[in-house]
């Protein structure tokens, strides 16, 4: 039977189920206001997280904390929390309380009214931040909403039944697809640990189990083969970067010209050649030592980023060279690159990184602090060997970490378009 549908005078929502109405949010919800003042030491502390409201510890210290909370207010089980402003791009924006307590004043206390229940208010709000549906009503620069502006806003209201039936659909079928994602979610952590695993063990072990070991006596590195010795990195790699940017402007960039690389450019370990910035021939041969060639390794070695690092195994630009945020490392003839390469995405290296960026404010990975690093090296052989094994392994687990990345993205997708069909008739559950 074709349902019988009609214009719901909301743009995004288009066509609705013929017997739904239409209703100011003035008509649905009462703003409350009740400040908890003195009370607030016997009041529980709720936060509005991109998991919903939830309880939270008031002596956790965690972020910025009121000397009181005085100024918080009241929140009653079923009670809609909105946080009205920066719309554009806050990560949060609503939820139905399932918990009496107090929150920041910051945000907006609805109570629903008997036209609509909270809990269809609260997949209603979900569907409007999918699509963040209320930007086109925001004002001033904190795209914020103000009480008059939600008032007038329309919401969907389908008749009671029918909202119990929806929340009801949508608690069962968006908890079981949110099953599903954790489920990704761990196995992509355990693949990820699995990776790290594998590639430690190669770099430090070798390929060959049976194989007799002794103590590197270096910290983090343990037991390695006993044939294989620990040198220190400088002693086998030529290291060097750019020194500042020589005066170099922005506006000097040409739109033909010799690329340079950034740290953003490396993603996941590899090198992407796109939306690169180029620079004159003139200002290319101002660094020839940071000019790059096959065989050469990129690092991170300033900021957040700091430890990423990437291999060049091809040059398909022809030429190119780095900016002040990478350096560029050429191993000698004692090591092969891509041996090194796994060396620096590997445990062994990656917490000699984690203990600098907790060392300092903005960390730094200087010439001087690579002075005390050591790296296994075994034969040349076994380097190649090593290296082969990994890039099969390694390609092998992302694509297994990939797989799962796309069906998290597919469900989170297949979650939105089903909240928004239902919440707005187009699909109907009873």
């Amino acid at each position: 039977m074709i349902m019988a549908m009609k214009e719901s005078g909301i743009e995004w929502v288009g066509l609705i189920p013929d017997d739904w109405k239409i209703a100011k949010n003035n008509r649905l919800f009462n703003i409350s206001k009740q400040l908890v003042n003195g009370n607030w030491k016997n009041t529980q502390l709720l936060s509005l997280t991109k998991s919903g409201i939830i309880e939270k510890n008031i002596n956790d210290g965690g972020g910025k904390q009121p000397e009181s909370f005085g100024t918080y207010q009241y929140v009653e089980k079923d009670d809609i929390v909105l946080c009205l402003f920066d719309i554009d791009v806050s990560a949060v924006f609503s939820d139905r309380s399932k918990y009496d307590g107090m929150i920041s004043p910051a945000y907006r206390v609805m109570k629903c009214t008997d036209a609509i229940l909270p809990v269809y208010a609260k997949w209603w709000f979900d569907a409007v931040n999918i699509g963040r549906y209320y930007l086109i009503y925001t004002k001033s620069l904190r795209k914020t909403i103000d009480a008059d502006g939600f008032g007038n806003i329309l919401t969907v209201v389908p008749p009671l039944s029918e909202q119990q039936a929806i929340a009801d659909y949508l608690d069962e079928t968006c908890s079981q697809i949110d099953e599903i994602i954790t489920e990704a979610k761990e196995s992509i952590d355990e693949y990820k640990e699995l990776k790290q695993s594998v590639i430690f063990e190669a770099v430090t072990k070798g390929l060959d189990k049976d194989i007799e070991m002794k103590n590197s006596e270096v910290e983090g590195m343990g037991f390695i083969p006993k044939k294989w010795s620990v040198v220190r990195f400088m002693k086998v790699n030529y290291v060097r970067a750019r020194l500042g940017w020589k005066g170099l402007k922005a506006e000097e960039y040409v739109d033909v010209g010799y690329p340079f690389l950034a740290a953003y450019h490396i993603v996941n370990n590899h090198l992407c050649w796109e939306s690169l910035n180029c620079i004159t021939k003139e200002r290319y041969d101002e660094s020839p030592e940071i000019k790059l060639s096959i065989g050469d390794l990129v690092l991170v070695k300033d900021g957040a980023g700091i430890g990423k690092c990437a291999r060049i195994d091809e040059m398909p630009l022809g030429e190119a060279t780095v900016n002040s945020s990478l350096s560029v490392i050429t191993p000698n003839k004692l090591l092969d690159y891509r041996y090194e390469y796994y060396y620096f995405m590997s445990p062994l290296f990656q917490n000699i990184i984690a203990r600098l960026k907790n060392g300092m404010g903005v960390p730094h990975l200087t010439q001087e602090s690579m002075k005390d690093i050591y790296l296994p090296l075994p034969s040349k052989k076994e380097q190649q060997a090593i290296a082969d094994y990994l890039d099969n392994k390694v390609v092998e687990l992302d694509s297994l970490i990939t797989e799962k990345e796309s069906l998290i993205n597919d469900l989170e997708a297949y979650k939105k378009s089903r909240i928004y069909e239902v919440v707005t008739g187009k699909r109907r559950v009873v």
